[in-house]
C-alpha cells in the first residue's frame, strides 16, 4: 500500500511516496540530512542543490566501500572454508583406518 510520509532533509520538506515502513523512511532522510550538513559544514558557501549531489557522492563512495568490504569478507571466509575442507580431507584417512 502506497502512502506518503513528510520528512525535513537539509531544512525542506519532502514527501516522500512509497511502501516502505515509515521509521526506515525517516531513518533514510536522516542519514541524507547529516550527510549534507556535514558536507555544508566543509564548505564556506554552496547551494542546497550542491549540497546533495555532494553528499549523494559521498553516500556512494561509502555504499562502493562496504560492497567491497562485504566481497572481501566473502572472500576471506571462501578461503577459511577451503583451507578446512582440505584439513578435513586430509585427516580424514587417519580417522577412518582406527
Amino acid at each position: 500500500m502506497t502512502k506518503t510520509i513528510d520528512v525535513e532533509i537539509y531544512g525542506q520538506r519532502y514527501a516522500v511516496n512509497g511502501e516502505a515502513d515509515e521509521s526506515y523512511v525517516r531513518q533514510i532522510a536522516d542519514i541524507v540530512d547529516k550527510q549534507m550538513k556535514q558536507v555544508a559544514a566543509g564548505m564556506r558557501s554552496a547551494t542546497p542543490a550542491k549540497l546533495a549531489v555532494l553528499a549523494a557522492f559521498n553516500l556512494a563512495h561509502e555504499l562502493l566501500e562496504s560492497e567491497r568490504r562485504f566481497r572481501q569478507g566473502e572472500a576471506d571466509a571462501d578461503r577459511r572454508v577451503a583451507s578446512l575442507m582440505e584439513s578435513i580431507d586430509q585427516q580424514m584417512p587417519s580417522i577412518l583406518s582406527r
